[in-house]
């Protein structure tokens, strides 16, 4: 027959062990309400239950650190959920297999990232799991609301703190101030986005969190070299003993291509009869082909590397692995930036300054986005500004017309004769 009475610290305390099993006592005023007397003699609150036909089981709470009173008020929060229909055993286990952010990013790199071009996905994964991963890998996909993102994303564009080498020698370091990343968080806003917009659609939440998260302002680079520093530079890069470095980065300059577009290109890309560079889609950032119309200049590099590259070989700057491309000039460059005197240029920055020459040159937005392979108008709207040149020309050839036209001052005597003559 099964005990009940009245549960109270003291019939818990006294409550001893029997050897070689385990008992309940039930509490005569909850039903299902007991305390479970473990052979180890420890002790555990339990509340027993019926749902869809099926014997459930479900443990409150440890003794002492539950008291009676307490356990006995769960136990009556428990049993009205159960009696309108409730299974809260059932509903703890679906909380415990319920999806977390680590399975969210672990499906979300099986099946998106692979889509992506290779660094895209590489930088994708490095936000993740660097930024992101270590405040929410645990987190229960339905836990995650707006403000999180928002917390998440303010806390990224504070920026971190980096180490930075105050001398050459690399034991003297210290941390430089935390620098502002508003790019990085307006980033991995992006990318929590697309995430959630997944989820959505496998049915692990009914919203998107992140749908309508505040982007940062972002304050595009503008840097483009003068005609003094091209000439430098150009000198530079002709007295360079690394040839195929300077190659690389003459041909960013002459074409205004990525760096990382030169250093994979292909002799089979190159036409050097219609002088044309037809770029794969697997090399460029807009996963399309883009051709574009090629110089002499840059077409005479392509032959010199003829000579140069080792016969069998389709890489223009084949690198130190056979069979791979160049990997990483930015030795090189570090050098080139000291001679000629342009440390805040980077090798991208070449691009913009390609881009400011065609417009010095008269060329349209539309022209210059079809050399530069921009799939979008407001990717080259940024080169507008440099067009006012041509547009104060015309702003002055107006304000010309308003102008007052210079009243001629004669001398007086020669105004009285000529009066005069008149009357």
């Amino acid at each position: 027959m099964v005990k009940r009475l009245r549960l109270n610290e003291k019939t818990v305390r006294e409550a001893a062990p029997e050897p070689g099993r385990d008992y309940q006592i039930f509490d005569s005023e909850v039903r299902g309400f007991a305390i479970c007397i473990y052979r180890s003699g420890n002790r555990a609150f339990t509340l027993d239950y019926r749902h869809a036909g099926r014997q459930r089981r479900m443990t409150l709470g440890r003794w002492p650190e539950w008291s009676t009173a307490a356990a006995r008020e769960r136990a009556k929060e428990l049993r009205r959920d159960i009696d309108a229909g409730g299974d809260p055993l059932g509903a703890k286990k679906d909380g415990r297999e319920a999806p977390r952010f680590k399975d969210l990013v672990d499906r979300y790199t099986e099946v998106h990232l692979p889509n992506l071009a290779k660094t895209n996905a590489s930088d994708q994964r490095s936000m993740l799991t660097k930024l992101v991963g270590p405040d929410w890998n645990n987190r229960l996909i339905t836990e995650i609301t707006p403000y999180d993102v928002e917390k998440l994303l303010n806390r990224i564009a504070e920026g971190r703190c980096r180490p930075h080498k105050a001398k050459p020698n690399n034991r003297a370091r210290k941390l430089q101030g935390a620098k502002p990343t508003p790019v990085r968080a307006n980033r991995v806003g992006e990318v929590l986005r697309k995430m959630f917009t997944y989820a959505q659609g496998w049915g692990w939440r009914e919203d998107n969190p992140a749908s309508g998260f505040r982007r940062r302002i972002e304050n595009p680079r503008e840097r483009f070299l003068s005609q003094d520093e091209i000439r430098k530079l150009a000198t530079a890069l002709d007295a360079a003993e690394d040839r195929r470095a300077a190659d690389i980065i003459r041909l960013c300059m002459l074409t205004g291509a990525r760096v990382g577009e030169v250093r994979q290109a292909r002799f089979e890309h190159f036409n050097l009869e219609h002088l044309s560079w037809s770029k794969p889609a697997s090399m460029t950032k807009q996963r399309r082909i883009h051709r574009l119309p090629i110089s002499d200049e840059a077409a005479a590099i392509v032959r010199q590397r003829q000579l140069l590259v080792p016969r069998g070989c389709s890489y223009l700057f084949p690198g130190d692995v056979p069979g791979q491309p160049v990997k990483e000039i930015r030795r090189f460059w570090h050098q080139i930036q000291k001679q000629v005197n342009i440390p805040d240029v980077r090798i991208h920055d070449l691009r913009h300054t390609f881009a400011s020459l065609l417009v010095s040159g008269g060329a349209s937005l539309e022209m210059i986005g079809k050399l530069l392979g921009h799939s979008q108008t407001q990717t080259t709207a940024r080169y507008a500004h440099l067009m006012d040149s041509p547009l104060r020309a015309g702003v002055d050839a107006v304000a010309s017309a308003f102008r007052p036209k210079p009243v001629l001052v004669h001398d007086a005597g020669a105004q009285d004769d000529q009066a005069r003559k008149s009357a």
